[in-house]
């Protein structure tokens, strides 16, 4: 028999699947893998179906369709101001962890150096070993998960090749703000370093804040790919469809290695996201869309034990539960599935080492009746 020696020998099965696992067996409240429970535009399936009518079921080019990205390139400008070529500076991805493990591909060889903020998605510190590099994690604490720079100034070396930066952040909820920025700026002027931006979030800020891109910085635009997804835009997760934005000379690097990995993504859908992209009141309103939710949540948790973070971005919200219990946040998560029927997820799954701080990340991309039949169970859960 052939032995294969694994890239990834100590990674299993993800806190995600076993959580959502966890909840069905318990017929639990899944507040704990982030997707919607709620439909879509009936519209834009709506669209997708004339598109598969009409006969656009073929590959589509490379690069993603002409329309879509043309109209990628004019909401990019109008939201933010920054233009990227829709022909030589955009590229449709199968979602948005393909476009960053496509980045990666692109960028690292063995031995290069990652720097990586946690809590973090757990896809980024995977993705850089499978080609050889080494994660340079910065651990943040909470309750406010401050980026010292300093730190990042010193970790920064030679063999540096990539910072990657998440914002709004999962499952922090913290939004980067100009001082973060110009910080970084500072730091990767002199160097060689690249950025990788995670910015699956960027319309759903809340309180009037508003959200960076790192592209905003001219300096930091020419070393930089910048990850978006129409998941979490239109609520369409399983549809898995996402893009890029890169300089032109990154782009053809990135172009490279997309064209053997996906080569191209769905076609149908693809016209039909190019339409509904033309409707900007589709997406504009989702920061209050979500800001209700977290709102809702937060009312709730006022009449329990729980003590809610700040949240600034995304549709996660992480919660103290140190008057309730001093479990692991794992076995508090577990006992809160079985006992309450309520699923989270444990914040300590975002680190590579073990840090506990007694954090539970609550997703509240749900109905509003199933964010109150949470509230409900959770009011339930008694303080020690």
């Amino acid at each position: 028999m052939v032995l294969l020696k694994s890239k990834l020998p100590d990674t299993g099965t993800s806190i995600f699947s076993e959580m959502s696992s966890l909840a069905a067996q318990y017929g639990a409240i899944n507040l704990s893998q982030g997707f919607p429970d709620f439909d879509c535009s009936p519209r834009l399936v709506e669209l997708v179906g004339h598109y598969m009518r009409a006969g656009h079921n073929q590959y589509a080019p490379m690069a993603g369709v002409t329309a879509l990205r043309e109209r990628i390139a004019a909401k990019v400008e109008a939201s933010s101001g920054n233009c990227y070529h829709p022909e030589t500076e955009i590229t449709v991805t199968a979602g948005a962890t393909q476009a960053l493990f496509t980045a990666m591909a692109a960028l690292i060889r063995p031995g290069d150096e990652v720097i990586l903020f946690e809590p973090a998605y757990d896809a980024y510190s995977p993705t850089v070993r499978i080609f050889g590099g080494i994660p340079k994690p910065i651990a943040l604490l909470a309750p406010d998960f401050a980026i010292d720079w300093q730190t990042v100034a010193e970790l920064v070396t030679s063999r540096t090749r990539l910072i990657v930066i998440n914002s709004p952040n999962n499952p922090t909820a913290r939004v980067l703000d100009d001082a973060d920025y110009r910080m970084l700026s500072n730091i990767v002027r002199r160097t060689d370093c690249f950025l990788l931006s995670d910015e699956v979030y960027e319309h759903v800020v809340f309180d009037g804040k508003t959200h960076r891109s790192a592209a905003h910085y001219a300096d930091l635009r020419e070393r930089t790919f910048v990850v978006a997804s129409f998941g979490k835009l239109y609520h369409i997760t399983g549809w898995k469809v996402g893009y890029c934005l890169a300089a032109r000379d990154l782009m053809a690097e990135f172009r490279k290695v997309h064209q053997f990995n996906v080569f191209s993504v769905n076609t149908p859908i693809q016209y039909a996201l190019a339409d509904f992209l033309g409707i900007p009141d589709e997406y504009r309103w989702l920061h209050t869309f979500f800001q209700k939710k977290r709102d809702l949540l937060l009312h709730g948790l006022a009449g329990t034990p729980f003590v809610p973070l700040p949240c600034q971005g995304t549709y996660f919200l992480l919660a103290d539960y140190a008057a309730i219990s001093d479990q692991s946040e794992l076995a508090f998560c577990q006992w809160l599935t079985r006992k309450h029927s309520v699923a989270t997820i444990p914040v300590s799954a975002f680190y590579s080492g073990a840090v506990n701080q007694g954090l539970i990340r609550i997703c509240f991309a749900k109905r509003e009746e199933t964010l109150e039949r949470a509230i409900e169970h959770l009011m339930a859960v008694k303080a020690v």
